[in-house]
């Protein structure tokens, strides 16, 4: 049987009191209607369609081709918002799955329950429900004596006697396709001006058919988003799922509450990763690393058995057994090769280092490339751009840059050169010379 997705993203979200449509804030780096769509993607192949109203073009613009867009030009209801793909699917499908898209945390496996249930289902739709102390406002789920669900009462409307059901509607539900779209038309205008997607329930024991119910296992799969202190239990939610399978997969968490890792970051096995780290983008770490704590990695690439103490990197890649901090940081275009070593306050940019060199505190090296086993003495500075463009500068190998030392670009240092401390570098060093003074001079061929 032909499943397809519809999911509603057309809310305006006024109470995340933000100028961002709701379904675009981020929740572990990845905007909430991404991992709506990820969801949906495993349930079936068939493009979903997003039912989209206030932001639209924001939407369009973040997600592309992973969806057909049908526009609620009016925002009448959840019921009103489904009958808009009526048009698109109708013919088209055998079951449609609806879900919300300011639901991030509803995982594949549930919808594909939801939709398999539904497929051994005699009526017409399969509801998914939750057991909460905390109701939220939630409809609550009222069961016949078959265990079929009879209605959803709305907090609004229970008695008091309802108000103690613990069972509540979720907000996601998988109808047969041919009785939905004549169910929508049904639906009753309710006093708020909208027609909602829950009274399809009445319709279906109207029918004297049955509605199936499944309930969700994990609570926190069914936190719903409307405000930013649900935004914040969502975030904890998928940040706990994320590390759970890095830590599942052998990557050793010290303390899994105060790290964040984003949605698309692979790590090696025997990686520790220290408290307070964020490793973003599509950042690929490398086994038995030692990263962190107090880090922040964007998209970069690291290999293995590197060491990354309390440092901050941004598109850069490291080769293996790097080591760098505290307090350094790599800039875009940042290439750190084999045995690598940075030190505190040491700052790199669009520069090349090859292997073995080592780097000395409070230095910049910016537009550069840096021959094997080079020493960089402290506080040397890459004097890279002149007020209008950027010069390279070339050091060779196993050149020895004295502390405090002053590059010009542009710049040529040759082999095993050597540099006086202080020295203000203006003119080009030849092999094995040593060049000291402001400016510098080349004093002497070194043996």
């Amino acid at each position: 049987m032909k499943t397809t997705s519809i999911i509603l993203a057309a809310g305006q979200g006024t109470r995340m009191k933000s100028d961002l449509p709701k379904i675009l804030h981020p929740v572990c780096g990845k905007p909430m209607v991404w991992h709506a769509l990820q969801t949906a993607r495993v349930v079936s192949k068939e493009t979903p369609v997003m039912i989209v109203g206030h932001g639209a073009d924001g939407v369009r613009d973040t997600i592309s081709s992973a969806a057909r867009f049908v526009v609620q030009a009016e925002r009448l209801g959840t019921g009103h918002a489904v009958q808009q793909a009526e048009s698109t699917l109708k013919g088209n499908t055998d079951l449609v799955l609806v879900s919300a898209a300011d639901m991030p945390l509803l995982s594949g496996e549930t919808l594909s329950k939801l939709v398999k249930t539904q497929k051994a289902n005699t009526g017409p739709m399969t509801m998914l429900t939750i057991f909460a102390e905390d109701q939220r406002g939630f409809g609550r789920i009222m069961r016949g004596g078959d265990d079929g669900v009879r209605a959803i009462v709305e907090e609004a409307d229970c008695t008091e006697e309802q108000k103690a059901v613990k069972e509540v509607n979720v907000g996601a539900y998988c109808f047969d396709a041919e009785w939905l779209w004549d169910a929508l038309a049904r639906i009753p205008l309710s006093a708020k001006g909208e027609y909602y997607l829950t009274d399809t329930v009445a319709l279906a024991v109207e029918d004297g058919m049955r509605v199936e119910a499944i309930t969700l296992g994990d609570a926190v799969e069914a936190i719903g988003v409307n405000n930013r202190i649900h935004l914040s239990e969502a975030e904890a939610g998928m940040r706990s799922r994320v590390n759970r399978g890095h830590m599942l997969k052998g990557v050793t968490f010290i303390d899994p509450a105060s790290t964040f890792i984003g949605m698309d970051v692979e790590i090696g096995q025997d990686t520790v990763i220290q408290p307070n780290t964020f490793l973003r983008g599509e950042t690929k770490i490398g086994s038995g690393c030692e990263i962190g704590p107090n880090t922040i990695i964007t998209d970069c690439q690291i290999g293995n058995r590197c060491e990354i103490l309390s440092s901050v990197l941004e598109k850069a890649i490291l080769e293996d057994d790097v080591d760098m901090g505290p307090f350094a940081r790599l800039r875009k275009g940042a290439y750190l090769s084999k045995g690598v070593h940075m030190g505190n306050f040491g700052e790199v940019k669009d520069s090349h280092l090859g292997e073995g060199v080592k780097v000395g505190h409070f230095s910049y090296i910016g537009n550069a490339t840096i021959g094997a086993e080079t020493n960089i003495g402290a506080g040397t500075i890459t004097c890279n751009y002149d007020g209008e463009n950027k010069h390279h500068t070339e050091i060779g190998k196993e050149v020895f840059i004295g502390s405090d030392t002053m590059l010009v670009a542009p710049l040529e240092i040759g082999d095993r050169a050597r540099t006086g401390a202080g020295s203000v570098v203006t003119k080009n060093v030849k092999k094995d010379m040593l060049a000291v003074g402001m400016p510098a001079r080349a004093i002497k061929k070194l043996k």
